[in-house]
């Protein structure tokens, strides 16, 4: 095969995968203009049926109530359970540096997450700019939480 012969059957080799690469590019294009139309028809069609869009922000565009907005500032307290125990008294006098407590959890488990001493949620410790916080894994919901005050 000559010099010329190998040419020629790189620059085809080439078109033909310039030619592929267009075809794919042209399918991916339609595809998204099949998607978009269909997005657009949903969108009507939800509008049509005249749905109310939810935002992430329940609150944006609302002005909160006067007896809601009163509360928001109270100050709560926050404390993460990571276990408890029960001791005598004898047993809590002795405690001295080093001591250790054997705690109800074992480790790993989820820490309990208390807004004034009542249960909301559960979570793991994580560290963010070298302190302590903790990352909600479980929240209790409203229901949950009245349930449990009964």
């Amino acid at each position: 095969m000559s010099d010329d012969d190998m040419t020629e059957d790189t620059e085809n080799t080439e078109n033909t995968e310039d030619v592929s690469a267009d075809d794919d590019w042209a399918a991916a294009m339609q595809e998204q203009e099949v998607s978009e139309n269909q997005e657009s028809e949903n969108q009507e069609n939800a509008d049509s049926l005249g749905f109310e869009e939810f935002d992430n922000d329940p609150t944006a565009g609302k002005a909160i109530s006067p007896e809601l907005d009163l509360i928001l500032d109270i100050p709560v307290t926050i404390s993460m359970e990571v276990g408890s125990t029960s001791i005598t008294i004898r047993n809590l006098l002795q405690l001295n540096q080093g001591s250790v407590i054997e705690l109800d959890r074992l480790a790993g488990e989820p820490l309990n997450v208390l807004v004034n001493g009542t249960l909301i949620a559960h979570g793991e410790v994580v560290v963010v700019n070298e302190k302590f916080g903790i990352r909600m894994t479980d929240v209790i919901s409203p229901a949950e939480r009245i349930k449990k005050l009964s």
